[in-house]
Protein backbone atom coordinates (compact mmCIF):
# COMPACT_ATOMS: atom_id res chain seq x y z
CA UNK A 1 0.00 0.00 0.00
CA UNK A 2 1.08 3.39 -0.62
CA UNK A 3 0.27 6.08 1.04
CA UNK A 4 0.64 9.86 0.94
CA UNK A 5 1.42 12.37 3.60
CA UNK A 6 0.79 15.79 3.41
CA UNK A 7 0.45 18.94 5.77
CA UNK A 8 0.75 22.27 7.02
CA UNK A 9 -0.44 23.09 3.37
CA UNK A 10 -1.93 26.40 3.92
CA UNK A 11 -3.46 26.55 1.17
CA UNK A 12 -0.38 26.96 -1.55
CA UNK A 13 -1.73 25.66 -4.21
CA UNK A 14 0.76 26.06 -6.79
CA UNK A 15 2.85 23.73 -4.77
CA UNK A 16 0.05 21.53 -3.78
CA UNK A 17 -0.72 21.25 -7.80
CA UNK A 18 3.06 20.02 -7.89
CA UNK A 19 2.27 17.77 -5.03
CA UNK A 20 -0.87 16.17 -7.08
CA UNK A 21 1.61 13.99 -9.52
CA UNK A 22 3.05 12.23 -7.01
CA UNK A 23 -0.25 11.86 -5.06
CA UNK A 24 -2.20 10.43 -7.44
CA UNK A 25 -0.13 7.17 -7.20
CA UNK A 26 -0.87 6.83 -3.90
CA UNK A 27 -3.84 4.48 -2.44
CA UNK A 28 -4.27 6.48 0.06
CA UNK A 29 -3.54 10.01 1.09
CA UNK A 30 -3.21 11.91 4.93
CA UNK A 31 -3.23 15.47 5.65
CA UNK A 32 -1.97 16.15 8.81
CA UNK A 33 -3.96 19.67 8.92
CA UNK A 34 -3.13 23.34 8.39
CA UNK A 35 -4.98 23.92 6.10
CA UNK A 36 -7.98 21.37 6.27
CA UNK A 37 -9.72 22.45 3.38
CA UNK A 38 -7.08 21.55 1.58
CA UNK A 39 -7.53 17.80 1.55
CA UNK A 40 -10.46 18.23 0.42
CA UNK A 41 -9.05 20.34 -2.61
CA UNK A 42 -6.43 16.90 -2.99
CA UNK A 43 -8.97 14.84 -3.28
CA UNK A 44 -10.90 16.65 -5.67
CA UNK A 45 -8.02 16.53 -8.09
CA UNK A 46 -7.16 12.60 -7.62
CA UNK A 47 -10.03 11.14 -6.59
CA UNK A 48 -8.45 8.93 -3.69
CA UNK A 49 -9.19 8.52 -0.90
CA UNK A 50 -8.03 11.63 1.85
CA UNK A 51 -8.37 11.28 5.30
CA UNK A 52 -7.00 14.96 7.20
CA UNK A 53 -6.95 16.20 10.73
CA UNK A 54 -7.40 19.83 11.94
CA UNK A 55 -4.63 21.79 13.06
CA UNK A 56 -4.59 24.72 14.87
CA UNK A 57 -4.76 27.18 11.91
CA UNK A 58 -8.09 25.35 10.83
CA UNK A 59 -11.70 26.74 12.12
CA UNK A 60 -13.53 23.30 10.18
CA UNK A 61 -15.46 21.39 13.08
CA UNK A 62 -13.47 18.13 11.64
CA UNK A 63 -11.55 15.73 14.06
CA UNK A 64 -8.28 17.15 15.16
CA UNK A 65 -6.86 13.36 15.61
CA UNK A 66 -7.84 9.79 14.21
CA UNK A 67 -6.61 6.53 14.90
CA UNK A 68 -7.10 4.02 12.48
CA UNK A 69 -5.83 0.68 10.85
CA UNK A 70 -4.06 -0.19 7.81
CA UNK A 71 -1.82 -3.24 6.87
CA UNK A 72 -2.16 -4.29 10.34
CA UNK A 73 -0.89 -1.66 11.62
CA UNK A 74 -2.47 1.32 14.39
CA UNK A 75 -1.78 4.91 12.78
CA UNK A 76 -2.76 7.83 15.19
CA UNK A 77 -2.65 10.92 12.93
CA UNK A 78 -3.17 14.82 14.76
CA UNK A 79 -1.41 17.65 13.55
CA UNK A 80 0.68 17.66 17.00
CA UNK A 81 -0.29 21.21 18.51
CA UNK A 82 -1.98 19.41 21.36
CA UNK A 83 1.10 17.72 22.07
CA UNK A 84 3.89 20.77 22.04
CA UNK A 85 5.95 18.77 19.05
CA UNK A 86 7.82 22.45 18.33
CA UNK A 87 9.56 21.45 21.68
CA UNK A 88 9.51 17.47 20.69
CA UNK A 89 7.64 13.84 21.00
CA UNK A 90 7.47 13.19 24.94
CA UNK A 91 3.87 14.14 24.89
CA UNK A 92 2.88 12.76 21.51
CA UNK A 93 5.07 9.43 22.23
CA UNK A 94 3.19 9.28 25.52
CA UNK A 95 -0.01 9.60 24.02
CA UNK A 96 1.35 7.19 21.21
CA UNK A 97 1.69 4.57 23.74
CA UNK A 98 -1.40 4.69 25.11
CA UNK A 99 -3.47 4.11 22.06
CA UNK A 100 -1.28 0.91 21.11
CA UNK A 101 -0.37 3.21 18.15
CA UNK A 102 2.32 1.78 15.43
CA UNK A 103 2.89 4.98 13.29
CA UNK A 104 2.08 8.36 14.60
CA UNK A 105 1.87 10.74 11.51
CA UNK A 106 1.84 14.62 12.77
CA UNK A 107 2.72 17.99 11.45
CA UNK A 108 2.59 21.44 12.89
CA UNK A 109 6.54 21.68 13.22
CA UNK A 110 6.96 22.27 9.19
CA UNK A 111 10.06 20.34 9.61
CA UNK A 112 10.93 16.30 8.73
CA UNK A 113 10.55 13.79 11.03
CA UNK A 114 11.42 10.33 10.10
CA UNK A 115 12.25 8.88 13.84
CA UNK A 116 11.24 5.08 15.49
CA UNK A 117 11.47 4.92 19.02
CA UNK A 118 9.94 2.39 21.42
CA UNK A 119 9.31 0.81 17.99
CA UNK A 120 6.64 3.18 17.09
CA UNK A 121 7.61 5.68 13.39
CA UNK A 122 6.98 9.11 13.91
CA UNK A 123 6.41 10.74 10.92
CA UNK A 124 6.35 14.63 10.06
CA UNK A 125 6.07 15.10 5.86
CA UNK A 126 7.29 18.66 6.61
CA UNK A 127 5.49 21.47 4.76
CA UNK A 128 5.27 22.37 0.70
CA UNK A 129 3.90 25.62 2.12
CA UNK A 130 6.11 27.08 4.66
CA UNK A 131 9.10 25.18 5.28
CA UNK A 132 11.12 25.33 8.58
CA UNK A 133 14.88 24.44 9.12
CA UNK A 134 15.55 24.07 5.96
CA UNK A 135 14.53 25.72 2.62
CA UNK A 136 13.28 22.37 0.95
CA UNK A 137 9.73 21.84 1.28
CA UNK A 138 8.75 18.54 1.46
CA UNK A 139 5.91 15.67 1.67
CA UNK A 140 6.01 11.91 2.16
CA UNK A 141 5.25 8.99 0.60
CA UNK A 142 5.14 5.55 2.95
CA UNK A 143 5.01 2.43 1.28
CA UNK A 144 4.13 -0.44 3.43
CA UNK A 145 4.50 -4.42 1.67
CA UNK A 146 4.97 -7.15 3.49
CA UNK A 147 4.47 -5.84 7.02
CA UNK A 148 7.66 -3.34 5.95
CA UNK A 149 7.26 0.29 6.26
CA UNK A 150 9.46 2.24 3.91
CA UNK A 151 9.23 5.83 3.94
CA UNK A 152 10.39 8.62 0.79
CA UNK A 153 10.63 12.32 1.19
CA UNK A 154 9.50 14.15 -1.78
CA UNK A 155 11.18 17.79 -1.98
CA UNK A 156 9.57 20.65 -4.06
Amino acid sequence: MKIGVIGDTHRNYKYIDKAIDYLKECDLILHTGDNFFDSRYIYKLTGINTIGVKGNCDFEDVEDEIVFEIENFNIFLCHGHKYDVKYGIRSIKRRALELGADIVIFGHTHTPLNLTENDILFLNPGSISLPRGTTKRSFSIINIEDKTINVEYIYL
